[in-house]
């Protein structure tokens, strides 16, 4: 059971402060890894939440593996997104606002593969022609740092 799990026990579905990281996977072609997410059925980029104690570099690469059976020789950050409009509430009801470092994954190895219940499929997606079905925050944190 992780950390954000069991807060919610205490605290419900009210707001939290959610420090996260978000992976984003180019393949060879500059083509963005997404998955279809289990709760809301559209497509997002791969990351969650920190876990007591893991650097954001580090949730980036558990996040990576635990979602996508994939890990990577670095991480090179982003951008570090925070504020009113990282707000979401998920299909469950609970909310909370992101404060979330973006990292691109460096040499990659390995094939994707679902590799946990968050998600249904992975497919690679060009930024030209990003599925009908994306996910909003995922989005919004491709357009504020500038791949949209």
């Amino acid at each position: 059971m992780g950390y954000i799990s069991d807060l919610r026990k205490t605290v419900g579905a009210r707001p939290l402060l959610m420090p996260g990281a978000c992976v984003l996977v180019f393949d060879e072609r500059g083509r963005l890894l997404l998955q279809r997410r289990s709760d809301s059925y559209d497509w997002g980029t791969i990351g969650g939440a920190l876990e007591l104690g893991e650097s954001l570099e580090e949730a980036a690469g558990r996040e990576l593996y635990e979602e996508a059976g994939l890990t990577a020789e670095d991480y090179r950050f982003i951008a570090l997104l925070s504020g009113k409009d990282m707000y979401y509430k998920y299909p469950n009801g609970d909310e909370v606002y992101n404060v979330m470092a973006v990292y691109e994954a460096i040499n990659v190895g390995g094939v994707p593969k679902v590799n946990d219940d968050e998600g249904l499929e992975l497919r690679y997606f060009s930024l030209r022609e990003p599925p009908p079905e994306l996910n909003p925050f995922t989005e919004l944190v491709l357009r504020k740092t500038g791949y949209l």
